[in-house]
This record gives C-alpha cells, sequence and structure tokens, in this order.
C-alpha cells in the first residue's frame, strides 16, 4: 500500500520513570515479591509498600507507592500475577531473581510487548481495537533499525516516534520496516523534517510515551541513543536479529477475540492478559554478555559469549585483588585464593589485607555479588538502593569474621565495571548502617510435631 505517515494515532503507554531509577528498582521489587509471595493480596499491597517506603522514603505518598506495585512492578514489568486471592512471583522476576540479568529481564520485556495489551484501562484497549491496531513494536523497530543501516541512513527519536510509533498504518500492521524507511529517505531529499506535534499541548503529552518505550530498548542493552540519535548494539546482534524476526508476526496475545463489552468477557481479557505477559517468553532465554555491555556500532567479527555473570565478577575480583596486593607486596599474592567452587564456606576468594601494618598479612574473606545493568549506579542520589540475598552460610561467615569480611558488590555496565566495597556487614546490621533481614525458614520436624497423617490408596488420586 501507499504509506501515509500523516495519518497518526497516539498509542501511549502505561507512564514508568526514569531509566536510572527503573534499573535502581528492579532488584528491591524483585525482592519484595520474592520475600511476599505467595500470599493474600490485601497483605501484598499493605506489605509492599511498607517495604517499598523505607527504600524511597517517608515522605512517599501512599498513590505513589500504589503507582509502583501496580502500575509499574505488576503491569509494566509483569513481576508477579493475581491468582483469585493470591499473589504468585512470574517466572520473569524467578529468573532474574537466580541470573542478575536485567538487560536480559528487558529483553523479555521488549518482546513480549505488544498494542493493544492488558496493560491498558479497557476504554483505550477498546479504543486501539476499534482503530484495528496490531503490532508488535519492540521486533518492528528494531528491524526498522537494521533496515535504515543497510540504507546507510541514521534515525532519530523523532523518526521513530513519527513514522513507527505514532503512526497509524504502522500500527495497524500494513507497512514493512523497508517502506518505513524509503519514506523516511524520500522525505529526506525534500527536505522535509518530521515531528510528532499535538495543537495545545507540551511537547511531554506528544513525546513521553515515546522515550519511555525506547528506554525500555536502551535498558535491555539493544540501542544506544546519543543525543537524538539512535544505533543499534551489535554486540547484541543475536539477540537483535532474534527479536527482529518477529517484526511481521501477529502478535501473540489475542485482544480481538475477546468480548469487551462484556463483564465476563473484561475479567477473562485482563486475567489471561496478566499471565500470558508475567511468564517468560516461550522461544528463547535472553542472557547478557559482559562483552555486549560494550557498543559496537557494526556487527562483531568473533562469537561474545562468556561465562555465567558469577563466575565473570568473582575473575573480576580476583583480577582486581591480585593487582592489588601485588602493588603492596608481590610475594602475598600466593595468599589469595579463588574458592568459589567450593560449597558451604560462605565466601569467594580470600584474600589479604595487604596494608601498612602488622595486620598486613591478615586474611579477608570476600563474598561476591554480581550484576549486569546498563545505568552506572550513583552513590549521590538519595534514591539510589540496591538489593543482594546472602545464604545462610555467607551470613554465619559474615557473623564469624566480621571486619575481616568483605562484599564487593560489582555493576558491569557499558564501558566499566564499578565496584562498591562493603566491610563488615553484620557490624554495619547492628549498627543499622544497613538493614539484614531473614526471608526464609528452615523447619526440621519429627514425629512428635505431627498431628495427624493422610495415607489414600493409589487409584483413589489417579
Amino acid at each position: 500500500m501507499n504509506f501515509d505517515p500523516d495519518e497518526q494515532f497516539r498509542c501511549t503507554i502505561i507512564r514508568g520513570k526514569a531509566k536510572n531509577m527503573l534499573d535502581n528498582l528492579l532488584p528491591a521489587y524483585a525482592n519484595i515479591i520474592d520475600d511476599l509471595c505467595p500470599c493474600d493480596k490485601g497483605f501484598f499491597a499493605t506489605n509492599f509498600n511498607n517495604r517499598l517506603v523505607n527504600i524511597l522514603g517517608q515522605h512517599t505518598s501512599k498513590k505513589t507507592l500504589d503507582n509502583h506495585r501496580t502500575e509499574i512492578a505488576g503491569k509494566l514489568f509483569g513481576m508477579y500475577y493475581e491468582d483469585g486471592e493470591v499473589i504468585l512471583p512470574s517466572n520473569r522476576t524467578l529468573k532474574y531473581l537466580d541470573d542478575s540479568d536485567q538487560p536480559a529481564f528487558f529483553k523479555d520485556i521488549c518482546f513480549k510487548f505488544q498494542f493493544p495489551n492488558g496493560m491498558d484501562k479497557v476504554d483505550k484497549v477498546i479504543e486501539k481495537v476499534a482503530a484495528r491496531i496490531s503490532i508488535r513494536q519492540y521486533p518492528y523497530i528494531l528491524q526498522v533499525l537494521l533496515s535504515a543501516d543497510k540504507s546507510n541512513i541514521r534515525l532519530t527519536k523523532d523518526d521513530i516516534a513519527f513514522y513507527v510509533l505514532n503512526s497509524l498504518q504502522v500500527l495497524q500492521g500494513k507497512v514493512t520496516p523497508d517502506q518505513v524507511i524509503e519514506k523516511i529517505a524520500e522525505e529526506r531529499n525534500e527536505g522535509i523534517t518530521r515531528k510528532v506535534r499535538h495543537p495545545g499541548k507540551q511537547s511531554s503529552f506528544s513525546m513521553q510515551h515515546i522515550r519511555e518505550q525506547l528506554n525500555y530498548l536502551e535498558l535491555a542493552n539493544l540501542i544506544r541513543i546519543d543525543s537524538n540519535l539512535i544505533q543499534l548494539n551489535y554486540r547484541e546482534s543475536k539477540n537483535i536479529n532474534y527479536i527482529a524476526g518477529f517484526w511481521d508476526k501477529k502478535p501473540e496475545f489475542d485482544v480481538y477475540n475477546y468480548d469487551l463489552t462484556s463483564e465476563e468477557g473484561k475479567k477473562n481479557f485482563f486475567y489471561d492478559w496478566q499471565v500470558y505477559y508475567s511468564d517468560l517468553n516461550g522461544h528463547k532465554s535472553f542472557t547478557t554478555t559482559i562483552d555486549s555491555l560494550e557498543v559496537y556500532t557494526t556487527t562483531p567479527t568473533c562469537d561474545l559469549d562468556k561465562k555465567a555473570l558469577g563466575d565473570e565478577g568473582e575473575n573480576f575480583v580476583l583480577e582486581y585483588e591480585k593487582e592489588r596486593v601485588r602493588s603492596f607486596d608481590p610475594s602475598l599474592i600466593r595468599k589469595i585464593v579463588h574458592l568459589g567452587q567450593t560449597k558451604g564456606l560462605g565466601y569467594d576468594i580470600q584474600s589479604v589485607v595487604a596494608e601498612p601494618g602488622e595486620s598486613a598479612e591478615f586474611v579477608k574473606y570476600i563474598e561476591v555479588k554480581s550484576t549486569k545493568r546498563v545505568t552506572v549506579p550513583d552513590l549521590s542520589d538519595s534514591t539510589w538502593i540496591d538489593t543482594i540475598n546472602l545464604t545462610r552460610n555467607e551470613w554465619i561467615a559474615a557473623a564469624q569474621h566480621r571486619k575481616s569480611y568483605y562484599i564487593y558488590r560489582v555493576y558491569f555496565t557499558p564501558g566499566q565495571a564499578t565496584m562498591y566495597v562493603i566491610r563488615d556487614p553484620y557490624t554495619k546490621n547492628q549498627d543499622e548502617k544497613l538493614k539484614a533481614k531473614p526471608v526464609s525458614y528452615r523447619i526440621d520436624f519429627s514425629n512428635s510435631s505431627v498431628d495427624y497423617m493422610v495415607v489414600e490408596e493409589k487409584e483413589a488420586y489417579q
């Protein structure tokens, strides 16, 4: 068909937060959900808010806390779902808790996001259905960017906004990415520059939902935005090509199967959507390598897959400790031992103090906790907080070794690794400089604990 980009349609998403704040809050959301769930809805609402207010500050309003819980952690991130009156953690959350791969978390979101969706209120869904919207916008955007690179065309946020995310024909699935690039090239040759504008409205009304959608591609480590220009991160070429390959596939969740004019239809629609969206992409488990955080603007010529995140973090700290100790006294390097594969110790690396004084050869016990994220953590940000989990053995080691026990928190981000060192977390917890909370219990029981026993024949439950 003849592509007419002047046919515009404002297709919004749930309002999120700034990129840095989303990167900061993801681990907090995940650990709160992991601590509380499964649980009933009332308990979850109260205790999620109580936990989050300790992070965001006592001045935070209930409305803001509710928004974090329901709109961002729930609808936008799909971190939990409701089954009747019970709240359950999503598989997406469980995977993140297991691998601490924040870009992979956002890759999964980008893969499953679509228009229309069940995040909107029903009137907005009906509006999109009436306009015959049907698109997986993130695969489509990636394919547009790939097509642009083949044509040596650099795209801006304004281009993606006007020709893709606000274009009715694109949102309806009637235009190919190549047609979008052809139209952009044609209009550029004619000196035409396009921007999304709504007369009488501020620019935030026109562009905020566009910027936030692009934020998720950045948080997924798939693109970088330099000023207004967008470029693909070709160190993620495998994931980019995989996701982009779905640009012409219909959304997996078919909104058009539901009767949104009936209460029963609406109820089924919203329930089915949250179950679908909160689950992991069933096609591929996304990962993020350390190398992929360093942007390539052309396709790399080698395979960039690396070891698991835990190994990468421990190897980073091991090399850091070797260099630190070597600069003090090379003969002490032999006392550095990597013990990450030894179970039950409560620490990953045994090193030495290597500082002037009689304690120079005293032992340091180091537990390494690593994560990957796109934004650099900023200690000067008053809202910044991080959350890590220690095993029982790790906490016992912290209590036993006190000032000799260290947590090295490693953040792998684009172009750099940042490490925060926490010495003696056990005493810091006693001094309320950090908060350590037991989040699980092991129960050992014997016959004296049992109230009654039920035995059924096998046929009774087959």
